[in-house]
């Protein structure tokens, strides 16, 4: 956690930065090979999106870290917040794809079973309610952003939310994401042009519902 910066904290910052002195981000590999969603998601959009689009990401966060840090060692409150924007947005940008990889895979599809489909029936009604309620939102979303699946801890049920650009959806609506649909132009132009409700009726060949299951498993403890 950061401290405050007060005279006293001051003598901390420097020992505090050689401790801290953490591994950078980086750019995670893909559990699957590129063309191994084809043909709901062709081997070209991966790539690109992996490859390049989430690598800047990595690469953008690293650098407003670094920045980050150096305004905090010179206690520059004023560098800090300007440097929030990047923060959120490269930051975001690594959570998100680092999920969005995981939540799709060659052998997904179909139906999830046993706990997290008992709670998608408790909250949605059925199955099939939950996957049009998501798709629309998905659809719906204005400009570039994200469609969410999300646990909320205090109600102990999950909700479908969307985000704008890269916002993180626990950073930024408390929930805890279990599975996120990207739809930024990136993540399915190239094979599906304008038309993204037809990338959202593909996405569903792909979805890894095991590893939706074992994040839901893993946040209700």
């Amino acid at each position: 956690s950061v401290l405050p910066f007060s005279r006293s904290s001051a003598k901390l910052v420097a020992p505090l930065g050689c401790l801290v002195s953490r591994q950078k981000h980086t750019l995670p590999d893909l559990p699957y090979d590129y063309g191994a969603l084809e043909p709901h998601i062709n081997a070209e959009i991966m790539q690109l999106h992996h490859s390049k689009h989430h690598a800047t990401y990595v690469n953008n966060l690293n650098v407003a870290e670094e920045k980050y840090k150096e305004a905090l060692a010179k206690g520059d409150v004023t560098a800090q917040v300007s440097l929030q924007p990047a923060l959120k947005f490269n930051g975001g940008g690594h959570i998100n794809h680092t999920i969005f990889w995981t939540n799709l895979s060659p052998n997904g599809g179909g139906e999830p079973k046993g706990e997290l489909m008992e709670a998608i029936k408790r909250d949605f009604g059925s199955f099939a309610n939950f996957k049009e309620k998501l798709t629309a939102v998905s659809v719906g979303v204005q400009g570039s952003g994200w469609g969410w699946l999300g646990y909320n801890k205090e109600q102990g049920r999950l909700q479908i939310a969307a985000c704008a650009n890269q916002d993180p959806l626990q950073g930024t609506t408390g929930l805890i994401p279990l599975l996120g649909i990207d739809v930024w132009e990136h993540a399915y132009y190239l094979q599906y042009k304008n038309v993204r409700p037809d990338y959202l009726k593909a996405i569903w060949n792909v979805i890894n519902w095991e590893n939706i299951s074992s994040r839901y498993a893993s946040c209700k403890k």
